[in-house]
């Protein structure tokens, strides 16, 4: 499902992501582990379509990545850092905003923005407003709306930032559940409980820095 083949990505005489090389097959986690600075970020916005590289090839689902073109956006959803809210939607709203938008079965985009609010632990926040969540509410409220569309690709960056073991362990369980349902789950994290609860193959990039 995915291929990077000797990905490099530069910013002037700056290396931001130096070689890198990994496939994830459709149905299995990659877990992008490594200090800061070394890239993590930087490879996944590069999945994403948001930054291109700087040289070498990247595929998924066998074509280019092309975040403009929406059979990729269809494919690809991802969460490098917090999207956008609207200060007079609550969080039910947002969440069943995203699901209409990719489904047009009202009843079954209502039936999935409950069931991914429900598994955050987000239902009794439903009528929230996004600024009376706290930190780590904020961030599985964020999860939330990138879940909450169809994908065949997964990809977050630290999903566990703001959150208690607990939650950790709780998205470490939804994440395993959408890729034992068939996606391809790709997480840079430095959380252990994550990395060891979800990854099929780990990328180290320390390694390659």
């Amino acid at each position: 499902m995915i291929e990077v083949n000797e990905v490099v990505v530069t910013a002037g005489d700056v290396t931001l992501l130096p070689p890198v090389s990994v496939t994830a097959r459709r149905g299995t986690a990659l877990v992008v582990r490594g200090r800061n600075g070394t890239g993590k970020s930087t490879l996944l916005r590069v999945l994403a379509g948001a930054r291109q590289p700087s040289s070498g090839i990247v595929k998924i689902g066998g074509g280019a990545v092309a975040s403009r073109d929406r059979g990729f956006r269809r494919m690809v959803a991802a969460m490098i850092g917090l999207p956008p809210t609207a200060p007079d939607l609550t969080v039910f709203d947002h969440v069943l905003l995203v699901t209409t938008t990719w489904l047009d079965d009202p009843r079954a985009a209502v039936e999935l923005a409950h069931r991914v609010i429900a598994e955050l632990g987000l239902s009794a926040l439903g009528l929230r407003f996004p600024h009376e969540l706290s930190s780590g509410q904020t961030q599985l409220f964020g999860i939330a709306l990138v879940m909450a569309r169809p994908f065949e690709v997964l990809i977050l960056d630290e999903p566990e930032q703001w959150l208690d073991p607990e939650h950790v362990e709780s998205v470490t369980h939804v994440l395993r559940a959408r890729r034992d349902e068939g996606a391809t789950v790709v997480v840079a994290t430095h959380s252990p409980v994550l990395s060891d609860g979800l990854a099929d193959d780990t990328l180290w990039l320390d390694a390659a820095a």
